[in-house]
């Protein structure tokens, strides 16, 4: 089945409704074998096209994941990207802030470690939890000497809506091409996905109780998520909304979205002018009469 990502696009759309947006799709494979195929020949065109991206020096890719917990950011990151050369592509997760980065801007931390020219970088979480886990838990905002009691606390999220967009634009004009990645997971699948994680003595590490905790804010969590995808969707940095209650479909749609960006830049790799071949054949002949 022919996987269509605009299908998933998001861009310029304020009012969206998590409840109403398809957590799970046909299956976009017939058999684990076809799965696996498919997923295959995506990695080896997706190293190809990022040893183009590191030739041609031209841009870099960043690619965000948010999602709530268990909903496979980490598997999906694991399984599209391996095969990636380590050298081309940098992962950064990024938890509770330290001392320090409170003490900056809360675009700061994420700044330091963006992608440079020729190479990929994918955030597991971003800058983008200073609108989600921090709306949740406004209190959150004490740490970093915003005073929570503000009688307009709506205006802090538009400013920091727009401080996003502007800087997603400023990343945009100087050749970082953005992806932002929501797998858009059901309550109830998270609740089976906790269960396993709780069953299965390997996955053990994997749950916590704070992982409780912040489920009984389900609904705020998704009007949080509402309001952050409406609000920050551009055209030059929309956000894709990736159905994720199967693992499978959720991750041959993400290697897609990448794949497409990726090809979508039309790289070539450096052309080789006449001053080079003569040098390289003058060095080939050096070689030669070794």
């Amino acid at each position: 089945m022919k996987i269509q990502i605009s299908d998933f696009r998001v861009e310029k759309v304020k009012n969206i409704n998590l409840k109403k947006t398809a957590t799970d799709v046909k299956d976009l494979y017939d058999s684990k074998k076809e799965y696996e195929k498919q997923l295959e020949e995506d990695k080896d065109k997706l190293t190809q096209l990022q040893r183009l991206l590191y030739a041609s020096n031209n841009y870099a890719l960043l690619i965000i994941f948010q999602a709530m917990d268990a909903a496979g950011k980490d598997g999906a990151i694991r399984h599209v990207m391996t095969g990636v050369n380590p050298q081309g592509c940098q992962v950064y997760s990024f938890k509770h802030p330290s001392a320090t980065e409170l003490e900056h801007d809360f675009l700061w931390r994420t700044t330091k470690v963006l992608p440079e020219r020729g190479r990929i970088g994918i955030f597991n979480r971003s800058y983008y939890e200073e609108v989600l886990i921090a709306r949740v838990h406004p209190n959150i905002l004490l740490a970093e000497n915003i005073e929570p009691s503000i009688p307009d606390l709506d205006s802090i999220w538009k400013e920091r809506y727009q401080s996003i967009v502007d800087f997603e634009k400023h990343l945009h004009r100087n050749g970082t091409r953005i992806v932002k990645i929501f797998l858009h997971i059901s309550k109830n699948e998270q609740k089976e996905r906790f269960l396993n994680r709780i069953d299965e003595p390997d996955k053990n590490w994997k749950f916590n109780r704070s992982d409780i905790e912040e489920r009984k804010y389900w609904d705020d969590y998704m009007r949080a998520y509402e309001a952050c995808l409406g609000n920050t969707a551009t055209a030059n940095a929309p956000w894709y909304i990736v159905p994720a209650d199967d693992k499978k479909n959720a991750r041959l749609i993400v290697s897609k979205i990448v794949l497409s960006t990726l090809e979508d830049l039309n790289m070539k790799y450096p052309h080789t002018g006449k001053a080079r071949e003569e040098e390289l054949q003058s060095i080939r002949k050096e070689l030669a009469n070794e």
